[in-house]
């Protein structure tokens, strides 16, 4: 069936509560950076990706429908090109504010010493490096203002290359009523999920380092 959302927005962008929401009204399983943590099965797709190998996207998407966060979001053109009729959902926040989530959160992943970690995590926050790191953020990502600079620039890219009628660019401040508009279902009769702030990232992944 292949994906019929393919989410371009980076991490630390709302993109853990739009896996739910989408999963919510029916475009689930959603894939999210939290699918490759719980099965590291994946890992190898992700690496191959990462180096520049020719990846089998149906493989690596069976069973989703829809995906969002990295490491998806730095293949966001392959995807595009791969899944013509999937509809193009950007995340965004305000770049000053998704710098300080990201710094205290991934970054700081990133930034862990793998001499004590077990070997599927030094295999993870390789794979992350060099998809997140040296990829979206083009290897400047101890910097705030450079890497600031390619977030907005991945924002303008993304609205550059994707018509306006498959693009939805999204703040998921704005709830339910977009989202849904977008994807052509019903507005849920519940709240639109909040989930994984800083606190709660530290929670499901573990000390930080």
């Amino acid at each position: 069936m292949g994906l019929a959302v393919v989410g371009a927005g980076f991490g630390r962008t709302g993109t853990a509560s739009l896996k739910v929401a989408l999963e919510q009204i029916g475009f689930g399983p959603c894939h999210h950076m939290s699918e490759v943590r719980s099965q590291p099965g994946q890992l190898e797709h992700w690496e191959a990706a990462a180096a520049g190998e020719t990846v089998d996207w149906d493989r690596v998407f069976a069973g989703y429908r829809s995906t969002v966060d990295w490491p998806s979001a730095r293949f966001w053109r392959e995807l595009a090109a791969f899944y013509p009729d999937a509809k193009v959902l950007l995340s965004v926040r305000p770049a000053e504010r998704w710098w300080t989530s990201f710094s205290g959160t991934i970054k700081a992943l990133l930034d862990g010493d793998d001499q004590d970690a077990t070997p599927v995590v030094r295999r993870m926050r390789a794979m992350a490096r060099r998809v997140i790191a040296e990829g979206s953020l083009r290897g400047a990502y101890n910097n705030d203002t450079a890497s600031i600079a390619a977030f907005n620039d991945h924002v303008a890219e993304v609205k550059a290359a994707i018509p306006a009628d498959r693009l939805l660019v999204f703040d998921v401040v704005e709830g339910w009523d977009p989202l849904c508009r977008f994807l052509e279902v019903p507005v849920p009769d519940a709240p639109f999920p909040r989930t994984n702030s800083t606190r709660e990232f530290w929670e499901k992944v573990g000390p930080r380092p």
